[in-house]
């Protein structure tokens, strides 16, 4: 199975549940007036969209379809997909870091996929030809070390780790310097999230931050905050959370293979303006993929289903 068939598989429950009525209002309505409009906003708003994203959204569609003067319902559902892209496009240089010396950051609050996403990361790294090295800096959930320990095995990464409830900046004060010395492309460091207590996640990450950069001021920094796609509003939350205590550099969204909000996708580019750069749609290793807002949105509107 190609990746978009997965993907489409993977958002079948959003699909599901919202999308095949944003379909049904685009060949139920017969001219383009407010009750089209208002349908559509509250169905995009159940979708987890958001007001904001789909207030958005529905003015944009409002001034494509005065300016290209459409009549028919039926010929804004291009004009709509189109500007649900509009909403999450992805810079050409979000992945600049991958070709670079570079330390990543994973952070994420406990049971979203962040040391799952580290391992998936990781081997799909190592796969484009990268020298990896993981780092198990999320030393205070049990059971964290172990598992990252067995997806570096699965992904043919060395690991760096210490003891459960060492300090996490000390993990990576030894991971950058051994990859400085094993010659490393990419270090990804497994970091824990205790949203509840921000003022110890930031001076956590500070610390951490000061370690790479004084030890490994020629690496390019990268964060990621992981957050889970099946909690809908509340993944957008968690990510703009960690953005007011970390420079954020993008989203891994995870699990959006069992949720029927994938719409929070787009309501977290379009509201925080913080690029979802990896989304995750399966247990398997390489079910991580880099984001791609054009497959995304023709795979959340099934365009091979309903474009016949």
């Amino acid at each position: 199975m190609g990746f978009f068939s997965k993907l489409a598989e993977g958002l079948t429950k959003t699909r599901n549940n919202i999308m095949n009525s944003v379909s049904n209002i685009f060949t139920g309505h017969d001219i383009i007036d407010d009750d089209f409009y208002e349908e559509l906003e509250e169905t995009l708003i159940m979708a987890d969209l958001g007001i904001t994203t789909t207030t958005s959204v529905i003015e944009n569609l409002k001034d494509k379809v005065k300016e290209l003067k459409i009549k028919d319902p039926a010929d804004c559902k291009k004009l709509l997909m189109d500007s649900l892209k509009e909403q999450m496009q992805v810079k050409p240089d979000a992945y600049d870091f991958e070709n670079k010396k570079s330390v990543v950051l994973m952070i994420g609050v406990n049971g979203v996929g962040k040391t799952t996403s580290v391992g998936k990361l990781a081997s799909q790294l190592k796969n484009s030809g990268k020298k990896v090295l993981v780092a198990a800096a999320d030393t205070f959930r049990a059971g964290a070390i172990e598992q990252l320990t067995e997806w570096a095995r699965r992904s043919d990464v060395e690991l760096i780790a210490q003891s459960e409830g060492s300090d996490p900046a000390a993990v990576v004060f030894d991971a950058v310097n051994a990859a400085k010395a094993r010659n490393v492309d990419v270090l990804i460091c497994d970091t824990a999230g205790r949203l509840h207590n921000k003022k110890n996640l930031m001076d956590e990450l500070n610390k951490i931050y000061r370690i790479v950069s004084k030890e490994y001021p020629d690496a390019a920094v990268e964060t990621l905050v992981v957050v889970d796609g099946t909690t809908g509003q509340n993944a957008k939350e968690q990510a703009r959370q960690f953005s007011e205590a970390a420079p954020v550099n993008g989203i891994v969204l995870t699990k959006l293979d069992g949720t029927a909000k994938g719409g929070i996708a787009i309501a977290i580019e379009s509201e925080l303006s913080i690029p979802v750069k990896y989304i995750g749609i399966g247990e398997k290793i390489d079910d991580l993929q880099k984001f791609d807002a054009e497959q995304f949105v023709e795979a959340l509107f099934n365009v091979e289903q309903y474009n016949q």
